[in-house]
């Protein structure tokens, strides 16, 4: 029987459309009944969010026009904004963009244009990735992430070839455009290592780009600033940075992923203390990781000196890289 506390996270998680916090109350109380020696309805529930994540996976991919087959991923996004773990003063800037393309038609009756040409840059896990997704999801977009690794070829004028493609497409298949990655064609034209080809491929792209008079939402993401060319950024609407979380910040994660894993003696406090340096992806692979080892050591919720472990375990992992 599923305690008023799961009872009271699955209410919430299905009031903010949290798809993923309702799964994990769902598996601790599959794991709670596992314990009281209700083996087969434990599984039974197990196979259940099993099979509904399978179908709700297959249902929000969709195949993108055959030409430009496996260049683009295509996605149906189900991350609400609730679920983004950024400053305050990002996610103030992610909610304008939100606000601005919904009332693009005030804003073009005074003559303007909404945001919809923008510019992610910082360290790799600290939610670039997330925010085209939550943007996609809060806007009821198709989500369309660019492969740039497959972009990217050593034949001439092929890439800035593909490139126009997908610009082509844009006109016709509406959307959130990522091209994660980013850097890998928007490097600086001057650098000494740069070769004639990408330059030409960079210039198409800054053509392409302020030509562009669809009415999607157009995203590139870099983990590195300094490498993109200058001539980028007045192409950009706007330049959101990404940072590592701050203590608050570490704290909402874990208290959102965690969920009803946490018990009252769980000190939120230290655990983000401790994950002081990591990244919010980070932080949810230890959260994630601290919820299975729970699971399966038949437990109800998350130890503070097993989670503190996989927060050191994880650091010093990342320290290595």
């Amino acid at each position: 029987m599923a305690t008023s506390e799961q009872i009271k996270a699955l209410i919430r998680s299905h009031y903010d459309d949290n798809s993923e916090q309702f799964f994990s109350t769902v598996l601790q109380i599959a794991a709670h009944e596992a314990r009281q020696g209700h083996g087969e309805l434990a599984h039974e529930i197990r196979d259940l969010v099993d099979k509904t994540r399978k179908e709700k996976s297959e249902k929000n991919v969709l195949v993108f026009p055959q030409e430009l087959n496996g260049l683009i991923f295509s996605e149906k996004p189900d991350v609400p904004l609730s679920t983004l773990v950024v400053s305050d003063q990002l996610k103030v800037r992610i909610e304008r963009i939100i606000t601005e393309f919904r009332q693009q038609n005030k804003l073009k009756n005074h003559g303007l244009i909404h945001r919809r040409k923008i510019l992610l840059a910082g360290a790799p896990g600290t939610g670039k990735t997330m925010t085209a997704k939550v943007l996609a999801s809060e806007l009821k977009q198709l989500l369309h992430i660019i492969q740039m690794d497959r972009l990217v070829t050593k034949f001439m004028g092929e890439t800035s070839a593909k490139l126009r493609q997908i610009f082509d497409k844009m006109l016709v298949m509406p959307g959130v455009y990522l091209f994660d990655e980013f850097d890998a064609i928007g490097s600086e034209r001057n650098l000494e290592n740069d070769v004639g080809e990408m330059r030409r491929v960079l210039n198409s792209f800054l053509q392409f780009i302020e030509k562009d008079t669809s009415n999607n939402l157009i995203i590139a993401a870099t983990n590195n600033l300094r490498l993109l060319d200058r001539a980028l950024f007045r192409r950009f609407d706007d330049v959101l940075h990404y940072g590592l979380p701050e203590q608050t910040s570490r704290s909402r994660l874990i208290m959102n992923v965690l969920s009803t894993f946490r018990d009252k003696d769980f000190s939120l406090e230290r655990a983000a203390r401790i994950a002081d340096g990591l990244s919010q992806a980070e932080i949810d692979h230890v959260c994630r990781d601290a919820i299975k080892l729970t699971i399966l050591d038949n437990k109800d919720f998350v130890a503070s000196n097993l989670f503190e472990s996989l927060l050191k375990e994880r650091r010093s992992a990342c320290q290595k890289k």
